[in-house]
């Protein structure tokens, strides 16, 4: 029971932290238009005559992910901030396991997520993107695996990093070629050999192509825009997601003995 409450209390910081945020708030407005309004606007004028399926879909689909994936995963970086904070002074000599701390931010920061890709959905929906609402419905129940593999990168990375100067520098390195290799806005089915096999060494690629895979199951145009087959896809994010976790936890719990 005190484990349960110290994950809930940590959770409920995380949702409270966004909401007393105002530039956050403000960023979950502006990168859909970024990235969906403007980037993906921009590509639909000039490629759709040359594509079999509509691009702003194909991007929206992919930013969808990416918000989770990133979202979860940033929001986990920040405990290595907290580190240097009073709260977090108080929250790491108290006499939880550490464990349940990664626990309780990853559902604080997987809600988190929630809200931001309810922003990219209501901005995809405000400015028109084509979608179809049933297939749009069966991608919820995948929304905590995509978020969840994204948190559980985050204590990957951040288990590693000292203090947040570093995670400054290191984090955007490793998330947003990301963007690129995973396909959120670009197609990545025929790539030259090297690119192709750092984009299947990207673990966005499978949260990418496991939204997509769904989204556009029974479609056409699925043959042109996902990689994988869905259990595939899924087998990918789960294993990626215990892998990161186990070693993110182990590599955390033993630095924070050493400290």
């Amino acid at each position: 029971m005190k484990n349960i409450n110290a994950i809930t209390a940590i959770a409920f910081r995380d949702i409270t932290k966004l909401f007393r945020d105002k530039t956050r708030i403000l960023a979950n407005f502006v990168f859909p238009v970024i990235f969906i309004g403007v980037l993906g606007g921009s590509l639909q004028a000039n490629l759709q005559e040359s594509l079999p399926y509509n691009f702003l879909t194909f991007v929206f689909t992919g930013v969808v992910a990416q918000t989770l994936f990133q979202s979860t995963a940033s929001g986990i970086i920040s405990l290595v901030e907290d580190r240097q904070n009073d709260f977090a002074q108080e929250l790491f000599v108290s006499p939880i396991p550490r464990q349940s701390i990664l626990i309780g931010k990853i559902f604080g920061e997987t809600i988190v997520s929630f809200i931001q890709v309810s922003a990219v959905i209501l901005f995809g929906v405000l400015i028109g993107v084509p979608l179809v609402f049933p297939s749009l419905m069966k991608l919820f129940p995948f929304f905590p695996i995509i978020a969840f593999m994204g948190g559980s990168f985050g204590v990957l990375v951040m288990s590693t990093l000292t203090n947040q100067k570093t995670a400054s520098q290191i984090f955007p390195f490793l998330i947003f070629p990301q963007f690129f290799l995973a396909g959120v806005f670009n197609p990545i089915k025929i790539l030259p050999a090297p690119i192709l096999l750092a984009s299947r060494v990207m673990p966005m690629t499978y949260a990418v192509d496991l939204l997509r895979s769904v989204y556009y199951a029974g479609s056409p145009e699925r043959d042109f825009v996902v990689l994988f087959d869905t259990r595939t896809d899924l087998i990918m994010v789960l294993v990626l997601f215990v892998i990161f976790l186990t070693l993110g936890t182990y590599l955390f719990v033993k630095n924070e003995k050493d400290r």
